[in-house]
């Protein structure tokens, strides 16, 4: 069973920058997905962006495009929520997620479909204004 470890996160003005990591227990299939969730308080948990494994295709939530970049490292097993421009709207708990797909598709159908079926614990990120 994939195991996942956020860390990272802490507080921060608007406008600063983050970087989310998170360090998984073992090499994913090249059949998975795997992907970055917010919570806010009060508010229910949110796509933020995710990435195939495969081959790197990337898919981004409208409200982080162009602030935020996700990425992998297969040698290290670890996966990146690069975070710019912080606004106090992306207060959150941060989860990192994988799917547990079986079967290679295309990384269209893999990015449309994401569904977690692996969560880590979530790392807190607070923006000040």
């Amino acid at each position: 069973q994939v195991q996942l470890v956020e860390s990272g996160g802490g507080s921060v003005q608007t406008g600063d920058s983050l970087r989310l990591a998170c360090k998984i227990s073992e090499r994913p299939y090249s059949s998975y997905t795997l992907g970055w969730f917010r919570q806010a308080p009060g508010k229910e948990r949110e796509f933020v962006a995710a990435v195939t494994w495969r081959n790197n295709a990337k898919k981004y939530a409208d409200s982080v495009k162009g602030r935020f970049t996700i990425s992998r490292d297969a040698a290290s097993l670890t996966l990146y929520l690069q975070m710019n421009s912080l606004k106090p709207e992306d207060t959150a708990v941060y989860y990192c997620s994988s799917d547990g797909r079986t079967e290679v598709v295309s990384s269209n159908i893999a990015l449309a479909t994401f569904q977690p079926v692996y969560w880590g614990a979530g790392t807190q990120v607070i923006v000040s204004s």
